[in-house]
């Protein structure tokens, strides 16, 4: 198997250059094949909160960080209700730039493949790639981090998959948007809307200052099945900032984003792995997997390097089935069970309901709301929390989480 590879990975963003680094720093002989160069700039911008790059010492890669986070779950249109939510926890922006060239850097050596993955199958132990220029290649296993669009990752068929989708704009103001060095992780206020749209699905404001008169300003929808159209997402930002007599003065970047929240665990019986958003690895309750990233890869490269070195005979479908194990463990995927229940029922919330329940989430300990949203609890921890938010929670929002249907209130 002197043409055959250890891995090959196939996709060429922020998960595809994880696991290519941390395979690749193990000895392992890894190649990767994209559409698309990897060294092409990302068009997204990735958010995390500044402890997760912290305890793994990655602070370095951000771009932007503020200390004064706050969100604002009030309906707007009195002081009482424009009074924001202190988060007291830093939240930065990843230098995509610095981010693509650290993994880049620790994949020196690597072989990769500018072509595009049309056909996968076995062949005895070994895996075959059939690519849409005739190329084909060998690996002992294959791991899909191409997205979650990838057609060679099987999963079962739950129904309609929920979609996050937002519009933002990177640019400058007739006057700024939020006060200046401020980040607001959600606002839904809904002064702006009328009568008519507060019966429509919520949407929130994602803003933040990024310094020398720059802002971003990004109108989001939690999740939803049919995802909210761009088309609704552009009106709404564009009332809200007519609203608070401001208007953009020029556009620096449109970032457009739309991914599931609520997709399927894959078959972990298939003969090749998964990571990234082929392996529904965003996290339900929050949209976020950078993080999941940074402290799920080294887990999963060790387990098949280990396994690759000491076993040589392993077949791809044994390799791949020690990989599903190391990436979800029982416990991970319980958890998934429990972030995708509780996005199951905020999905039914109306817009009242929804501000009821973040305004009693962060009333929640730091340390409990921020391992919620990183997904970093041990399972007995992640209920007890959630548990103690039910008790918290009013009595509507209570409800409404049981019955798992929209709730009129007061």
């Amino acid at each position: 198997m002197a043409d055959c590879a250890d891995v090959l990975v196939i996709g060429g963003g922020p998960a595809a250059l994880c696991i290519s680094s941390e395979l690749h720093r193990r000895g392992v002989l890894v190649e990767g094949i994209a559409p698309n160069s990897v060294e092409a700039p990302w068009p997204n911008t990735y958010g995390i909160w500044a402890k997760e790059l912290e305890l793994l010492g990655l602070e370095h890669l951000l771009e932007h960080r503020w200390s004064n986070t706050v969100s604002f779950y009030g309906a707007g249109g009195s002081d009482s209700e424009d009074q924001p939510t202190p988060h007291g926890m830093d939240y930065g922006l990843f230098d995509r730039q610095k981010l693509q060239e650290h993994w880049l850097g620790y994949c020196q050596g690597m072989t990769w493949h500018q072509d595009r993955v049309e056909r996968i199958e076995l062949q005895g132990a070994v895996t075959s790639v059939h690519c849409a220029s005739g190329l084909q290649l060998m690996a002992r296993v294959v791991i899909d981090a191409s997205g979650h669009r990838s057609s060679h990752i099987r999963r079962p068929d739950q129904g309609p998959v929920a979609g996050q989708a937002a519009y933002g704009v990177v640019g400058r103001f007739s006057k700024p948007p939020v006060d200046p060095g401020r980040f607001v992780l959600m606002d839904f206020r809904c002064d702006h809307l009328t009568a008519e749209q507060r019966n429509e699905p919520p949407t929130f404001l994602y803003a933040m200052d990024f310094g020398d008169g720059v802002f971003f300003v990004e109108e989001t929808s939690l999740a939803l099945a049919p995802a909210v159209s761009e088309a609704v997402l552009k009106q709404r930002l564009t009332q809200r900032l007519a609203n608070a007599d401001v208007e953009i003065t020029e556009v620096m970047e449109v970032e457009h984003c739309l991914f599931p929240m609520n997709l399927p665990l894959p078959d972990f019986n298939q003969p090749l792995v998964a990571f990234g958003g082929a392996a529904s690895m965003v996290h339900p309750a929050s949209g976020y997997m950078l993080g999941a990233l940074l402290r799920r890869g080294p887990g999963l490269a060790d387990a098949l390097a280990a396994a690759l070195k000491q076993q040589p005979r392993l077949s791809s479908a044994d390799l791949a089935r020690l990989g599903w194990q190391a990436l979800w463990p029982w416990e991970l995927v319980l958890r998934h069970r429990l972030f995708q229940f509780g996005l199951g029922r905020l999905m039914g919330f109306d817009e009242q309901l929804l501000r009821r329940h973040f305004t009693s989430f962060f009333q929640l300990p730091q340390e409990e709301w921020s391992g919620f949203l990183t997904n970093t609890l041990p399972l007995p921890r992640l209920m007890g929390v959630m548990l103690r938010l039910f008790a918290i929670s009013p009595w509507d929002v209570r409800r409404g989480l049981v019955l798992g249907a929209p709730a009129k209130s007061s």
